[in-house]
């Protein structure tokens, strides 16, 4: 059974993954999250925000950006802009800010189907997982086996479906709100 094991460490990383899709849809509010891995070109390299400069939340629909590097601040400004996250960008002194406007109706239910095809590819993935565990449980000699290792699989394969659903309710949620 431990090709049960090394299919619920796989169905994690989807689960992983997906939350990190997620963090990436915007919703009203803000979040460094938002941008923190937006990579900016500096010095030839590829380097994430959170390695720039500090995020902070300015309530209610702001993010501010205090760079270590003056040097660094139009091609960290390019970058969110490139970013299309459909954010208002604009700097002053060693400070970027990064507004959010308020969604639109229309915005939101792209967003919310965005959720929803995002989720439905993770649980694409763990079909597939699933099928391969499958085939792996029908090289097991002892039917009982076999039919307790396949009632198992369905348990991870449910509470796994269970928990993408959950997220994507939250996300969902946070669109909305």
């Amino acid at each position: 059974m431990e090709y049960l094991k090394e299919t619920k460490t796989k169905f994690d990383r989807i689960l992983e993954v997906l939350k990190e899709e997620f963090n990436n849809i915007r919703t009203n509010r803000p979040s460094p999250k938002l941008i923190e891995d937006i990579k900016v070109n500096y010095m030839e390299q590829q380097i994430p925000i959170k390695q720039l400069g500090t995020i902070n939340v300015e309530p209610p629909r702001d993010l501010i950006i205090n760079m270590w590097d003056q040097n660094v601040i139009s091609l960290t400004v390019n970058a969110i802009e490139g970013a299309g996250l459909g954010v208002n960008v604009s700097s002053q002194g060693k400070t970027i800010r990064v507004t959010l406007p308020v969604l639109t109706e229309e915005r939101k239910k792209e967003l919310i189907k965005l959720v929803k095809s995002t989720s439905e590819g993770s649980k694409i993935k763990m079909r597939l997982e699933r099928e391969d565990a499958v085939k792996k449980g029908k090289g097991l000699k002892d039917e009982d086996e076999r039919f307790r290792a396949k009632e198992k699989l369905q348990e991870l394969v449910d509470e796994f479906n269970k928990r993408v659903d959950e997220l994507v309710d939250k996300k969902t949620t946070d669109i909305l709100e």
